[in-house]
């Protein structure tokens, strides 16, 4: 349950579904067949960039001496403000620049699939009693959901429209804060059971 969970919540992270107008309008002017190679690639590299933080956050927080509680209750208050912004999103934040040549790791890549609170979740997740096999499953389940949404991004934009992608993105972000809410409260309580039965 935990490995679904944390993919799960990789998954709303991701946020597929509010990046395909981004994804259009960076690939704009860039003949089909050529953006599904693109997209297929820059996914990969997110990947190998996910795993790769996957295995080296473990190794990090034991070298800070951090606990699990601390975890818990620092990932809720993450992913609670990641989702805040899902839910509410700013206006500035849709503007994205468009390079004339193809894209390469950045920005599809890296930050709108990999980005900052994608790989800071999964160092707070490696850190839990998953397992290294179980973190990597759950990374690939979200990894293979959220590729399977791009590359289908210009028929999904033309069935959803603006609004109907805005209304998914703000479900997600409202299941994000839940999730989040819970991680903290477990911790919490690890917290509190730690300070009395030291």
């Amino acid at each position: 349950m935990k490995m679904l969970a944390m993919a799960f919540s990789l998954f709303l992270l991701m946020d597929s579904i509010g990046n395909i107008p981004l994804f259009i309008s960076i690939l704009k002017g860039i003949p089909r067949k050529r953006q599904l190679q693109i997209i297929f690639r820059e996914m990969l590299i997110a990947l190998s960039i996910m795993i790769l933080f996957n295995f080296l956050g473990d190794y990090l927080l034991d070298a800070l001496q951090v606990t699990q509680y601390t975890v818990l209750i620092s990932g809720g208050i993450i992913l609670f403000l990641i989702a805040l912004k899902m839910i509410f999103p700013a206006r500035e934040a849709e503007h994205v620049s468009v390079a004339d040549k193809e894209p390469f790791i950045v920005p599809l890549a890296v930050p709108l699939v990999a980005g900052p609170a994608v790989l800071a979740a999964i160092i707070l997740y490696s850190r839990q009693e998953t397992g290294a096999l179980s973190s990597v499953l759950a990374i690939m389940a979200a990894w293979i959901v959220t590729t399977l949404i791009l590359l289908s991004s210009t028929f999904l934009n033309k069935i959803m429209g603006t609004r109907g992608i805005t209304a998914c993105e703000r479900l997600m972000g409202l299941v994000l804060t839940m999730m989040a809410i819970q991680m903290f409260l477990e911790g919490l309580a690890g917290f509190l059971t730690a300070i009395h039965h030291p």
